[in-house]
């Protein structure tokens, strides 16, 4: 087996497979039965905040029906699975541009580094505040949570940040050489991603605030 690791196009082509799964066949489904479009990060991967629906394993979409391995276009995905796909257009604004003949093809490799940095992501930001469930947010596809006007979260990368990356976003963002991005602070991940590390930066970013 290759341990050489996932580049950035292999990176951001399976990001994009992963977020449109998220969005269409998951948090839009769930959001057509419960008018509802969080998701939450799961063991070795994601699924809906609410129980019952699809979830994203690795690289294989679950359903109560069997497994089916996340590939090809996603219409044909959906119907191999017994989903009705929902996109989430007409809820908000900034998602991605998803077509349902898109392709949803993922790199192995690629999949355990995004999907590992959120749940490294999930963990340090529920020790940074026990009393909160984080969040999947489907719009941008990173898990987070809001303490004192303040995001606090872990993304598998974007257009402006290629590789996973935690951040602080403080709504009134303060001057200082901490605060590297228009948004607040930003982290670049290593692989694999240690828990430990995001939450030493979600604490530094408290700390720096005035």
């Amino acid at each position: 087996m290759s341990t050489t690791p996932p580049d950035r196009s292999a990176l951001s082509r399976t990001r994009a497979a992963l977020h449109a799964v998220a969005e269409v066949l998951v948090a839009g489904p769930q959001y057509a039965a419960h008018s509802d479009i969080r998701l939450a990060v799961r063991p070795g991967g994601f699924g809906g905040w609410v129980t019952g629906g699809a979830e994203v394993v690795g690289t294989d979409l679950v359903t109560s029906g069997g497994s089916y391995p996340i590939r090809g276009r996603l219409a044909d995905l959906a119907s191999a699975a017994g989903i009705e796909p929902r996109l989430l257009i007409d809820v908000y604004s900034g998602g991605p541009a998803i077509d349902l003949d898109d392709r949803v093809d993922l790199d192995a490799a690629a999949a355990t580094r995004l999907l590992g940095a959120l749940a490294a992501g999930d963990t340090a930001l529920r020790d940074l505040d026990p009393t909160q469930r984080p969040i999947l947010w489907p719009e941008h596809f990173d898990v987070g949570i809001t303490v004192n006007r303040v995001n606090y979260g872990v993304s598998p990368g974007d257009d402006a940040i290629a590789v996973p990356y935690a951040y602080v976003g403080p709504w009134d963002v303060p001057t200082g050489e901490f605060w590297n991005q228009p948004f607040g602070a930003a982290l670049a991940l290593t692989d694999p991603t240690d828990a430990t590390t995001i939450l030493e930066f979600f604490r530094q970013g408290r700390d720096r605030l005035p």
